[in-house]
């Protein structure tokens, strides 16, 4: 299991958007993975529970990945935050 703490850098957080686009790229991924955001904990493959941390830009969340493909999940989980959801 590996773990990391990720901000949100895009103006508008996590909306419907950018959920999708997390819940569509790691789908790809055999690991589970969640999201963590104020003590609370959510499938991060779940469009839903997502979209229910509602994000905002500056916060943080911890990422925790635990599988056989848990390094490339936890890649991709980064590469998005970095990219704004292509948004900005």
């Amino acid at each position: 299991m590996i773990t990391k703490t990720i901000v949100v850098k895009n103006s508008s957080g996590i909306h419907a958007r950018p959920a999708t686009l997390i819940v569509k790229e790691i789908g790809k991924f055999q690991s589970d993975i969640l999201f963590i955001k104020d003590g609370h904990e959510v499938n991060a493959k779940s469009i839903m529970g997502i979209m229910a941390m509602a994000a905002k830009k500056g916060e943080e969340i911890e990422v925790k990945v635990d599988g056989s493909d848990e390094k490339e999940a936890l890649k991709a989980v980064i590469d998005l935050f970095e990219s704004n959801f292509g948004e900005e």
